[in-house]
């Protein structure tokens, strides 16, 4: 699973992939609560989740209840993007509890801690490509 941790005073945001053994932590959490920064190596750190996506790329809101999707007709919020004032559309959401089947979690930090996220998340190196002749 792949955790994003935005941090919204410096306006950056973190990606981080969390092993199995800590995985099983998060499960049947909510959109809404608090949970320890260390399961995403950011220690010290308290984040609040946000919402998150399964394996297809279908959004959580939170206000669908249960680890289950859901056809909703949407107006508005996680899930839809109108294009005409007053327009609405037929969705496929997911709910706001965490299962297994989620593969994106959204965060916020809440409360930071003693050093940066930039010296406990590194950006990965990226590997230089060799040109072909």
């Amino acid at each position: 699973m792949k955790i994003v941790i935005s941090d919204q005073k410096s306006g950056k945001s973190y990606t981080t992939e969390i092993a199995k053994d800590k995985e099983a932590r998060l499960i049947g959490k909510k959109v809404g609560e608090e949970l320890e920064g260390a399961i995403a190596g950011a220690d010290g750190y308290t984040l609040k989740i946000t919402g998150g996506s399964d394996l297809s790329g279908i959004p959580m809101r939170p206000d669908v209840s249960g680890p289950r999707r859901a056809s909703l007709l949407l107006s508005e919020g996680p899930g839809f993007r109108s294009t005409k004032k007053g327009e609405r559309m037929k969705k496929t959401v997911r709910g706001n509890i965490i299962t297994d089947e989620i593969m994106q979690l959204n965060t916020i930090v809440v409360q930071a801690g003693s050093k940066p996220l930039e010296e406990l998340l590194p950006k990965p190196q990226k590997e230089e490509k060799k040109e072909r002749k």
